[in-house]
């Protein structure tokens, strides 16, 4: 049943929409010229996105402040070759994944450093930045070690924070369904030297369900902070950044269907410190140390019930790149260490000495410790209409006996005219699996300690159509995974634990296709009111040996077919609408759940649409917004036995000093 405030949100929509009028207007200026001029770091050297032989996805600050979103996670929902399979609402818990690949098998960067977390990739997607510090998200879609490392098997998300352009102010305070309360604030102060970034957001809400006594169960309280500074010292920019996110969520049944009570705590802090010398030989040295916390509650507030787990993670990493032009072309090079540990209350090895948890009645028994290194080598040739670029990554882990594996990569693309762009490339990569993946045997699981790397290859190709007011960018893939890791379980065992096991094989083949056009441009019609309109489809299908009786957790779960469709409509001068919608189609099934006990039956996912909105006023230094997230109150699941909410309602505004 539609809530009465989708009711008065889609009646504000009929109304102005029809109050449209002649006097709208657009900027004549080309949002997509301005766009495929923004530099991206798709290979180890930086280059135009428009140039880039990979599909790489930007959104950039216009795409951020005008979709129907407020969160990082909820951003990358309208990235078409991106899957975002929620648990809770708002962001508290997101996998996110690519290419019909699973939440483990993605890097996450902030700034082009590493904030990828390898207890579990649940929560990698723990973002310290509010959305108003985003200058821009690259997506990038396939294979990357070359560029990104290890841990990138299917791409890589960098948020790139934006630099303190002048001294101000910005506040936002947002309430909404489900007892939705938030606001955040951020102070910028720009000097000769050096510039300052700090800013704070809090946000909470009641959840949209209930346990079965009646409590809280999805409720969510969180806390983030950020920092940035830079500073220009001659041919030298050096900057830093102090992230800081705080999670404490109700996690309904997110783990285990049969217990609708569990809870979950999450502190995580990322200091990074990182320079650029300009010149003819650029060096980019990074330091980067990120610190998490976790315990998880299977009965919320109740160790008695059942032992809390506690776990705390610290990753130590330094990377340097460095490039320089000469007659054969560009070169890049580079070298990153990375050490990963852990101290836990059951993932790991036996510690020498147990510790306490601090300021808790708990002690971490078990930890595990491993360091990867890995060199980068890549080179670039430009001529006339064709460019190639070749590399390779030669890694090895502490936490295998696989040694030095090489893993290397081309891209090539022609230019047909200078609007039309031609594409191939081939990549690989690989990934150590997650301390939890590898020790993980409590409650219903069983982990292999012994679990091998996930390997990845790719064969792409594609095209990129790139005209004023018009843009086109369409591929093809083949995606080669061996000894790919997920969590299945025996169907015809009764009680048969959950095990983490390497796939043997498993084969993608898949393709997307993004149409871009701005009316009023094509039509050198200013006032022409829909400013833009976006079209995208994803499809994947994988081929893998047939398993009778066997359930997935993660790979043999991917999303099939995925449409995004989106417009931007200003109906008077400073009054905008952003109007999308998406379908997901999920190849998977799971075992129903009805008040903690199973019901025999095994159904599968079903396909579903999802229509969002927002309207906004913006008055320069003001903007006022109301938002709609699923409209029609629509009822899914991104993951079995737990329900996605109905209609969620926002309205905010912001103020800008």
């Amino acid at each position: 049943m539609t809530s009465p405030y989708t009711k008065l949100f889609l009646s504000s929509l009929l109304v102005l929409s029809c109050a449209l009028t002649s006097s709208a207007q657009v900027e004549s200026s080309a949002y997509e010229e301005r766009l495929e001029g923004v530099v991206v770091t798709a290979g180890r050297l930086p280059s135009f996105l428009g140039k880039s032989a990979r599909i790489v996805t930007v959104l950039d600050s216009l795409a951020i402040s005008s979709i129907p979103a407020t969160t990082v996670n909820d951003l990358l929902k309208f990235a078409v070759g991106v899957d975002v399979r929620q648990r809770g609402a708002e962001g508290v818990q997101t996998d996110i994944s690519i290419r019909g690949g699973t939440c483990e098998q993605i890097a996450v960067l902030l700034d082009g450093v590493s904030i990828s977390d390898p207890q579990t990739g649940h929560n990698s997607a723990d973002f310290p930045v509010p959305v108003s510090e985003i200058e821009r998200i690259e997506i990038l879609e396939g294979p990357a070690a070359r560029t990104y490392g290890t841990s990138s098997l299917l791409g890589a998300i960098n948020i790139v924070t934006r630099k303190a352009e002048r001294t101000g102010l910005e506040a936002r305070i947002e309430g909404g369904s489900f007892g939705l309360a938030s606001a955040s604030v951020s102070l910028r102060k720009v000097g000769k030297v050096v510039d300052n970034s700090l800013s704070a957001a809090y946000s909470r809400s009641d959840g949209y369900s209930r346990n079965l006594s009646g409590g809280l169960n999805m409720d969510f309280r969180t806390v983030k902070a950020f920092y940035k500074g830079n500073a220009s010292l001659g041919d030298f920019l050096l900057g830093w950044n102090a992230g800081l996110s705080v999670k404490d969520f109700g996690s309904g049944t997110f783990y285990s269907p049969r217990f609708d009570d569990q809870f979950e705590h999450t502190a995580k802090t990322f200091l990074s410190l990182q320079g650029e010398s300009s010149g003819r030989l650029h060096i980019r040295p990074r330091l980067y140390w990120n610190h998490s916390e976790d315990r998880f509650e299977l009965f919320r507030s109740r160790d008695d019930l059942y032992p809390f787990n506690y776990h705390r993670t610290d990753v130590l990493g330094l990377n340097i790149d460095g490039w320089f032009s000469s007659p054969l072309g560009k070169t890049a090079f580079g070298a990153e260490i990375r050490n990963e540990g852990i101290i836990s209350t059951n993932l790991g090895e036996p510690l020498d000495q147990e510790k306490k948890v601090k300021g808790k009645d708990a002690y971490y028994k078990v930890g595990l410790n491993r360091t990867d290194m890995s060199i980068f080598l890549e080179h670039n040739i430009t001529l006339s209409r064709f460019s190639l670029s070749g590399g390779a990554s030669i890694s090895r882990n502490t936490g295998n006996d696989e040694g030095f594996r090489v893993y290397p990569g081309l891209d090539l693309s022609y230019s047909l005219s200078d609007k039309l762009r031609l594409y191939s490339s081939f990549n690989s990569s690989l990934r150590m699996p997650s301390f939890t993946e590898l020790y993980y045997s409590v409650g219903g699981y069983k982990a292999d300690k012994n679990l091998k790397a996930e390997k990845m290859r790719s064969l792409e190709g594609g095209f990129k159509f790139l005209s004023r007011g018009l843009r086109i960018v369409g591929g093809v893939y083949y995606l080669d995974g061996r000894d790919l890791i997920d969590w299945i379980r025996d169907l015809g065992e009764e009680d048969a634990p959950w095990m983490s096991v390497n796939h043997a094989r498993i084969r993608t083949v898949g393709g997307e296709i993004t149409v871009r056009m701005e009316p009023g441009v094509l039509l050198d019609n200013p006032s022409f009111p829909l400013k833009s309109f976006s079209a995208s489809y994803a499809h994947n299908t994988q081929k893998k040996e047939k398993q009778d009786n066997v359930q997935s957790y993660y790979s043999l779960e991917y999303l099939r077919n995925k449409v995004v469709l989106q417009a931007d409509v200003l109906l008077f001068r400073r009054l905008s609408l952003n109007l999308s919608y998406r379908w997901h189609d999920r190849v998977g099934s799971y075992e129903k759940f009805v008040g903690g006990k199973s019901s025999g039956e095994v159904l599968p996912y079903k396909p579903y649409s999802l229509v969002d909105g927002k309207l906004s006023w913006d008055g320069g230094k003001w903007n006022v917004y109301l938002e709609a997230d699923n409209i029609f109150s629509v009822r899914y699941f991104d993951h079995g036995n737990i329900p996605q909410p109905g209609a969620w309602v926002k309205v905010g505004t912001i103020i800008r000093l």
